[in-house]
């Protein structure tokens, strides 16, 4: 759906125009007015001749024209009429406040009528269960809460969220919004439909996602891919990953959370920043707004973004703040490398004598209103070859006059002197969110340099700018996988099919060249003796079913079996438990076990990898890897687990062939997506100092239909 005209709309009709107090289409006229627009207003209702001064109509199509726009704030029952005549009329599209709809059980049906007349008339839904549209530069305003004109910025922001997009529009320190939207229930227009819009927008450096539900996966890589493409920055906070926030996201908006490591993993991927809260996200989206102004200034743009954080120093004139600065680092992954010697000299030059030159850099307060000093010790950190990026705290209260005002005008000017000659990235943060002015912030994020909010989010957004950009080629690449289902419908996630055999599963794992532990089914007692013989002692015994995945418990696995007469009598036991096959296999050498699967039940096909054995619940520590994923893809991310050392030969262990780990499970990956699998989980796998074997597998198949020859499983 093509949504130029429902954001640059040339006339607005307001279905619902109502002058009575409180009302959403009332409040609508007012803002339109209030901010500003240009284009013709049209009021609809039946009752009335003007609301506001505004001249009404009966109904959509006595309007003088067909409306680029269309505000329905009229009760759910009436919304798919109205969506319905609106695209008869030729309208551009619709913005939906109603609540009632795919967010309670009772409105569900309601959804699918509206849902179904947008896509029979190609009409653009932002809603329902929002609270609209405001796009400040063009003085758009398709919004049902209360607004006062501001001056545009170059953030935008996608919210779920009605009331915290209304939040948001009321911030000041220094954050300037293109384009808020609230699109609610998406049930037309998803985040990721919104999100694809604002990276072809004019002037949209960065983009602030506040999601409940994680929506279509291949919409949203495309989206991210397009941002990526456009050099958009891309935050996103992403609720429910909790039972009770899953359950309170499902009951506002009717989302349902998918699982939150997938979706993390794929916002990895585009190089988006991941915030833990609404505040964090407002602030990342501020300093991503500014990568690219930083970029093009950067006097080292030789030196290329790590996809690891580091190269960071901090300054501040507190040892309270850089201790707190150093704790908060190295929480999220951030080095403070030590400055080089040459650097070391030039900063006893221009520090204060009570100052220890580190990094974290306490320069004190005795050079506090120094300018030009201040300027010299940001440009000569700044300097030092392993420094990426620079992070300022500075504070200032509320209210200053006289004096004490002058001398804090003094610290900004030479933070902003010293950003302005540094050959990295700066960024300046307030210790306590309520400490950074907004008119302080809006200076500096004039001359292009992030102002954040809080000690803590002023590490993440340092953390977030550290981040190399999205690969788009890979996005859309992922894109493509996630559609690859029943010729490109997108079917509920959790739709699956039935289990494969243990036998079954392996069999598709040694046909796509996977190494899987020698043995077979044995027809009988003499067959499962001869497979003894054919393998050696000692040998494992277990039964083989579609329904059954927890031998164990079953007492379905006998282990250890080094005679024929052992291997005979449990094949006799195994066959009396029930009727599936009995499978003998070699026993398996010990190893360090890994878990690998593959699954389709997040928001794109994924690979997971970790530890298995005892390791799994002691570390919860997994890789994942949304698919494609080749062996070299796999490879980093396990030697990414926080407990790689028990693989690469930390600690006096021997090194394992981690390649051979990877090329296993890349080709698990591979199996899910050619035999259309929803689940293979490989557990254990053993690896080895040379080579890596399955030893049991499960694989559940999927509804879908099955993949096309021509779309490639593999990145490359």
């Amino acid at each position: 759906m093509d949504l130029k005209r429902l954001f640059d709309p040339r006339s607005v009709a307001v279905v619902g125009a109502s002058d009575r107090e409180g009302s959403y289409g009332g409040q609508s006229l007012v803002n339109l007015e209030t901010i500003g627009y240009q284009g013709d207003v049209w009021g609809v209702n039946p009752r009335r001749e003007r609301v506001y001064g505004f001249e009404c109509f009966p109904s959509l199509r006595e309007l003088p024209a067909a409306p680029d726009a269309v505000v329905v704030a009229v009760p759910a029952a009436a919304v798919p009429d109205v969506i319905a005549e609106a695209g008869e009329t030729g309208c551009g599209g619709a913005v939906v406040y109603g609540a009632g709809f795919g967010e309670v059980e009772g409105g569900r049906a309601l959804e699918s009528a509206l849902v179904a007349a947008a896509r029979r008339h190609d009409v653009p839904v932002c809603g329902p269960n929002g609270n609209g549209i405001v796009s400040y530069p063009r003085r758009v305003a398709l919004w049902g809460d209360a607004l006062y004109a501001r001056e545009p910025g170059e953030v935008a922001i996608v919210s779920q969220s009605g009331n915290q997009a209304v939040n948001a529009i009321s911030v000041r320190r220094g954050l300037r919004f293109h384009t808020v939207v609230s699109n609610g229930n998406g049930a037309v227009l998803e985040a990721a439909d919104f999100l694809h819009h604002l990276a072809s927008e004019d002037g949209v450096r960065s983009v602030a996602l506040n999601l409940e539900d994680d929506g279509d996966g291949a919409r949203l890589c495309e989206a991210l891919a397009a941002c990526a493409d456009a050099g958009v920055g891309v935050a996103v906070l992403k609720v429910g990953s909790s039972e009770a926030g899953a359950s309170a996201a499902a009951a506002h908006t009717g989302a349902v959370a998918g699982d939150q490591r997938v979706f993390r993993a794929l916002l990895e991927e585009a190089g988006a920043a991941v915030a833990d809260d609404f505040h964090d996200l407002l602030e990342l989206a501020k300093a991503l707004a500014l990568r690219r102004k930083n970029q093009a200034r950067d006097l080292r743009a030789d030196r290329a973004v790590s996809d690891k954080h580091g190269g960071l120093a901090v300054m501040t004139c507190s040892g309270g703040d850089s201790s707190a600065a150093g704790d908060e680092a190295q929480r999220r992954g951030l080095d403070f490398p030590e400055f080089a010697a040459r650097t070391r000299a030039r900063l006893d030059e221009l520090v204060p004598s009570a100052a220890t030159v580190q990094n974290p850099l306490d320069y004190t307060s005795f050079v506090w209103g120094d300018r030009e000093k201040l300027r010299d010790m940001i440009a000569t950190v700044a300097g030092d070859p392993a420094i990426e990026h620079v992070l300022i705290f500075y504070d200032e209260p509320l209210g200053l006059e006289g004096d004490p005002k002058q001398s804090w005008e003094a610290v900004l000017d030479g933070i902003l002197a010293g950003a302005t000659v540094a050959s990295v990235p700066v960024i300046v943060s307030s210790t306590l969110p309520e400490l950074l002015q907004d008119s302080s912030s809006a200076r500096l994020v004039d001359a292009g340099v992030p102002a954040i909010a809080g000690l803590r989010t002023g590490v993440a957004c340092a953390a977030a700018l550290a981040r190399a950009p999205g690969d788009p080629a890979r996005l859309r690449e992922i894109a493509t996988i996630a559609r690859r289902r029943a010729g490109g419908a997108h079917p509920q996630r959790g739709a699956t099919g039935g289990w494969l055999a243990e036998h079954e599963a392996k069999r598709l794992l040694r046909e796509a060249g996977v190494t899987v532990v020698d043995g077979r089914i044995a027809r009988d007692e003499d067959d499962a003796a001869a497979i003894l013989a054919e393998l050696g002692p000692p040998v494992v015994a277990k039964l083989s079913d579609e329904e059954l995945r927890h031998k164990t418990e079953l007492g379905a696995l006998v282990l250890d079996l080094g005679t024929e007469a052992q291997v005979r009598a449990a094949h006799g036991r195994l066959r009396s438990l029930g009727a599936g096959a009995v499978l003998v296999e070699r026993h398996v050498e010990p190893g360090i076990e890994l878990l690998v699967a593959a699954r389709r039940d997040g928001v794109v096909p994924s690979l997971v990898a970790g530890l298995g054995g005892v390791w799994t619940e002691v570390l919860d520590d997994a890789a994942i890897v949304p698919l494609p994923a080749n062996a070299g893809r796999v490879e980093r991310a396990l030697r990414d687990l926080r407990g790689a050392a028990l693989l690469t030969g930390g600690r006096g262990q021997s090194e394992l062939d981690l390649g051979a780990a990877a090329r296993l499970a890349a080709a698990a990956g591979e199996v899910l997506l050619d035999a259309n699998l929803e689940l293979v989980e490989l557990n254990p796998v053993v690896v080895y100092e040379d080579g890596a074997v399955v030893v049991d597998a499960l694989a559940q198949a999927s509804t879908a239909a099955a993949p096309t020859a021509s779309t490639p499983a593999v990145s490359r």
